[in-house]
């Protein structure tokens, strides 16, 4: 259904002063071409100059060389092509500076494609000069389009279509001239296209009941690909042209005509093909190149797009005759994303339009190809005009203006943020409406360019007639329809109008206006926004447009333009959320996006809403939407004392379930505790009360002061189910404020009495994905610094890692967790500088609770004993880091580097760095180490670590370096042997055994391993040569046992 409304989207009319009937228009570039009934002489007139400044002007007039049969403008490189007949034959040329003839008797040079004039003629200074550039082609043209983008030119013939590149040849350092190459030929079998469009690689062909959309696409080359068809100039294919032709004739699907009866003839069905299946519809392309530059331009191919294929239609109210497509159309749309992306040549979006005399349809070619609009026209159109704003039609008395979805297309494809909470746009499969229906008599001729139409009418005998009856029609029906415009000359019977378009503000405030009748008589009327939706598009139309560059056919924009259009469409944002906010309609959601759009500022919002409604109609679902979202956020602003109350107020009318939530946010810490306590009670039930509701209500409590309802309401339940009260409303402990994070009343309060519940509830909001580690992280630091704690990390914070690392099942976190901690036991192990905060487990408690601490190795507790030199916060902190490095989870090479701020000049820094190095495999420096530093550990280091694939360490490195120490240590042979008492082993060791006595009993228990894993002969050969035989002879013979 199309909606039609009485705006006015035209502002001015003007009238071209032609001095003979016109017989083919086209404009572009800001000039109007008129081409004279004869069909030999071009004028160009200007449509930028204003009525008062003389209307439109004539700027220059030149004769063709024959017959203009087709006449088309280029706005890149501002040149003229035109299909055009002399003695017969059909000729394709092209007109390159046409502005040069404003000057009179100006010479004009004749030149073929690609042979520029070098000779005489350019001798000296370049000459300005209108150049009659000569194509040919194999077959003649029959129709032809230029490319908005790169200003190339596509031509259709029979057979083929001739693609031609615009270049600009360079012929001195002040001169240059524009040339074409033909660079590229389509060749189709058994069609033959009546029209033609080409832009930014996208190639249309329109036959007269079909229209076929490719893309020319560059492809990878590869191996098996270079064929002879490949590197020929004409593929095989090709060369048996005819008889592919008259075969493509008789099987092409829907097209045979049954030649043994030919008195019947079989209309093809309708049919749509979009995307891939568009390669089935039986038309085959295949390209040749032919211009200089074919092989560093790469290998190309075709991608199909669309086809479609229509049927007569005996409903429409047009005879077969009368039943074909008109209007072919490729339309692009820029964004300004392309200049950021570096693509400046490709658009956002690409449309193709087409239409039959009573539906035009709009498809968009990009990403998804899909029908966007259907235009379903009130009577016979003759020709149809696409702009980025919108749909132009003539009908044979009457100029119709559409409104586009190209937008609303190009708008979803620009910001993925749209259909989201953050952003709206009204849907592309809106219906579409019309603005205007301005009655002409006997239009015969639609083009456009900027915001001016061109409209040529040429009135018959019965024109005055047949506009009455029209008019009785349209009438009948309701439809507004300005007066009839009649003809100003009566001396001749056409006109040449030049219409110009409101400027788009002016439109959009005449649609709000309009909206408001609608809304005034019947206020959930969708007439209302569906005519905002209208306005809405059409400044967002306009603000892309400016984003994607200036239009050079377009008039000059005020200064200030986009600051306007940008205040207007936040208005028209308001606008759209105000009807989906009070009205009860199913896009009720709406409200939140178009509201935010808007600029305004909750309070704002909720007096718009307020104003309006009543106790007895209440208030909009769009509305407590909006407004419940915007609570929630946490980068609302602070509503003031009564504007929280307002908000308390609404939804203790329209949501009470809700107000646990609303209180605890931060934008209503204003409000009255006593007033919000006092709806909270309310919803209390007489049964089991509600965890979340009782920590509202003490929350509150504690903001106020009264710290006997906050106990009370705190005792009603247990902690472990105030945790469960906290996942369920995490405000009650923080506030997000951008960046920050800021901890509640209620938070600050728990810190100082219940900080092992404050912990577990964070810990809670972790796991259940309420709250991000660094967030938590900022909580923790902003809740301790104003305490006595000046370190970085806060031993609150250090107790929510332990707890956290102990309830965390995700290993990301839980290595990340390792770190930190491992990090802040080794700082503190060498500072030891605490504040004396007490943490809320101990190491013994974190070993037997959670899997990543393990038990201290034997050899550990040797080195660092429970009765240390050092205070027993150090004590803790060094006992919780060997316990991690014990464990089985930490990656040890992940915190080798933060060892060395932790000096091994003392016993608490040795252990950890040899318990780093035995982690990692280390054992020879390990057992220098322990041999220098602490020779009592060495044996329980041994037993501990030199096991399985490392036991042969025992004999390999550790009974060599104790030799060798004993050495060095002047141990003799006559040591040895009385520190023998018979059975061959040294007595235990104790606290007071020296460093000899040490010495003996590693190589005691190094020898006993030994000879328990050697065969005698290994054994034998492990023997010193200076040591005595009395000493090793029992071991010895127990190797031999």
């Amino acid at each position: 259904m199309v909606h039609v409304y009485n705006c006015h989207p035209f502002a001015s009319q003007r009238i071209v002063p032609a001095e003979q009937e016109p017989g083919l228009v086209c404009c572009g570039g800001g000039a109007l071409f008129v081409v004279s009934a004869g069909g030999c002489r071009i004028e160009a007139y200007s449509l930028r100059d204003r009525e008062e400044e003389g209307g439109c002007p004539l700027i220059c007039r030149f004769s063709s060389v024959g017959s203009v049969l087709s006449i088309r403008h280029s706005t890149v490189g501002d040149y003229l092509v035109t299909i055009e007949e002399k003695n017969k034959a059909t000729y394709l040329r092209a007109y390159t500076n046409w502005r040069y003839q404003a000057v009179e008797k100006t010479r004009v040079g004749v030149r073929l494609l690609g042979h520029l004039l070098r000779g005489s003629s350019f001798r000296g200074a370049p000459k300005e000069q209108m150049e009659i550039i000569e194509i040919p082609l194999f077959e003649p043209p029959l129709c032809m389009a230029c490319c908005s983008v790169t200003g190339d030119l596509l031509v259709g013939c029979a057979k083929s279509l001739v693609v031609f590149s615009l270049k600009r040849q360079t012929l001195s350092e002040r001169f240059s001239v524009l040339d074409f190459e033909r660079v590229l030929i389509l060749h189709i079998q058994g069609w033959s296209p009546s029209q033609v469009a080409f832009c930014a690689g996208y190639v249309a062909l329109q036959t007269e009941l079909e229209v076929l959309v490719v893309k020319l696409t560059p492809r990878q080359k590869s191996s098996q690909d270079n064929t002879a068809e490949q590197h020929s100039l004409l593929p095989e294919d090709i060369m048996t042209e005819t008889s592919l032709d008259e075969d493509a004739e008789m099987k092409k699907d829907g097209f045979s005509p049954l030649l043994e009866q030919e008195d019947f003839f079989l209309f093809p069905k309708h049919q749509e093909m979009l995307g891939t299946e568009a390669q089935e519809c039986g038309i085959s392309l295949v390209l040749e190149w032919t211009g200089m530059e074919a092989e560093s331009r790469g290998d190309m191919s075709v991608v199909y797009i669309l086809f479609r294929r229509f049927a007569p239609d005996f409903f429409e109210g047009c005879s077969v005759e009368e039943t074909h497509l008109h209007s072919l159309q490729l339309h692009p749309m820029f964004t300004g994303q392309q200049e950021e992306a570096g693509e400046v040549g490709e658009p956002t979006c690409m449309f193709v339009f087409f239409s039959l005399p009573n539906t035009g349809y709009m498809y968009s070619l990009k990403n998804a190809v899909e029908l966007v609009s259907t235009y379903q026209y009130p009577e016979k159109t003759h020709q149809a005009v696409l702009s980025d704003q919108f749909l132009y039609i003539i009908t044979r008395n009457a100029l119709q203006c559409f409104t586009v979805r190209c937008s609303a297309v190009a708008a979803r494809l620009d910001d993925p943020y749209i259909d989201t909470t953050m952003k709206a746009c009204p849907p592309s499969s809106m219906e579409v409406c019309a603005l205007r229906i301005q009655l002409f008599i006997g239009l015969k001729v639609l083009c456009h360019d900027g915001n001016h139409i061109v409209l040529l009418t040429a009135a018959d005998v019965d024109s005055k007639e047949d506009m009455e009856r029209s008019a009785r029609k349209n009438t009948s029906r309701k439809i507004s329809i300005s007066k009839p415009t009649e003809p100003t000359d009566s001396g001749h019977g056409w006109n040449l109008y030049v219409i110009t378009s409101v400027s788009t503000l002016q439109l959009y405030r005449e649609i709000v206006e309009y909206s408001r009748r609608y809304e005034q008589s019947s206020p959930s009327s969708q007439s209302c926004v569906h005519l905002l939706s209208e306005g809405h598009l059409l400044l967002r139309t306009a603000l892309l447009l400016q984003r994607g560059g200036p239009d050079p056919d377009a008039d000059p924009e005020p200064a200030d333009g986009r600051a306007q259009l940008q205040r207007a469409f936040q208005e028209s944002c308001a606008h759209l959320g105000d009807c989906f906010s009070r009205f009860e309609k199913r896009d009720y959601h709406l409200a939140l996006p178009y509201y935010k759009m808007s600029g305004l500022t909750v309070t704002d919002v909720i007096q718009r809403n307020v104003s309006v409604s009543s106790s007895s109609s209440g208030y909009g679902r769009g509305f407590l939407f909006f407004l419940k979202h915007s609570i929630y956020e946490d980068n609302m602003e602070e509503l003031s004392k009564d504007m929280a109350d307002k908000v308390l107020e609404i939804f203790g009318v329209a949501e009470p379930a809700q107000l646990p939530h609303v209180v605890s946010s931060p934008s209503m810490l204003k409000a009255d505790p006593d007033g919000a306590i006092a709806l909270l009670r309310q919803l209390e039930a007489p049964g089991a009360p509600s965890i979340t509701l009782s920590l509202c209500i003490a929350s509150l409590a504690l903001r106020d002061g009264d710290l006997h309802t906050y106990s009370q309401q705190m005792d009603r339940h247990a902690e472990m189910l105030q945790v469960y009260g906290f996942i369920e409303e995490p405000k009650l402990l923080l506030h997000g404020r951008g960046k920050d994070v800021m901890p509640t009343t209620l938070a600050r309060h728990l810190r100082d009495t219940h900080a092992g519940l404050l912990v577990a509830a964070v810990v809670a909001l972790h796991e259940n994905s309420r709250i991000r580690l660094e967030a938590a992280d900022l909580f923790f630091q902003e809740l301790c610094k104003d305490g006595v704690e000046v370190e970085s990390s806060p031993q609150l914070l250090v107790d929510f890692w332990e707890a956290l690392l102990v309830a965390s099942s995700h290993e990301s976190t839980i290595q990340e967790l390792l770190f930190r901690l491992t990090s802040v036991y080794i700082d503190r192990t060498t500072c030891r500088d605490r504040s004396g905060v007490k943490a809320l487990k101990t190491a013994e408690d974190l070993v037997n609770s959670c899997s990543h601490y393990g038990m201290l190795y034997p050899w550990v507790s040797i080195l660092t004993p429970v009765q240390f030199n050092i205070s027993r916060d150090h004590q803790e902190d060094l006992h919780k880091l060997q316990a991690l490095l014990c464990g089985p989870t930490l990656e040890v090479s992940s915190v080798v580097p933060l060892l060395e701020q932790l000096s091994d000049s003392d016993a608490a820094g040795l252990s950890v760095h040899v318990l780093c190095a035995a982690r990692l495999g280390q054992h020879h420096s390990s057992i220098d180490r322990l041999l220098d530093r602490c020779p009592r550990a060495i044996i329980s280091y041994a037993n501990h670590e030199l096991q399985n694939d490392k036991l042969p360490l025992w004999w390999q490195k550790l009974f060599p370096e104790v030799c060798d120490r004993m050495r060095r240590t002047g141990i003799d042979n006559a040591v040895l042997l009385s520190a023998l008492k018979g059975s061959g082993r040294c007595k235990p060791l104790d606290a007071r055994t020296q460093q000899p006595e040490l010495m003996l009993f590693s190589l005691t228990e190094t020898l006993l391993v030994a000879a328990r894993e050697l065969n005698p002969l290994e054994f034998l050969e492990l023997l010193p040569d200076d040591g005595t035989a009395h000493f090793f002879l029992p071991h010895l013979l127990e190797c031999c046992q």
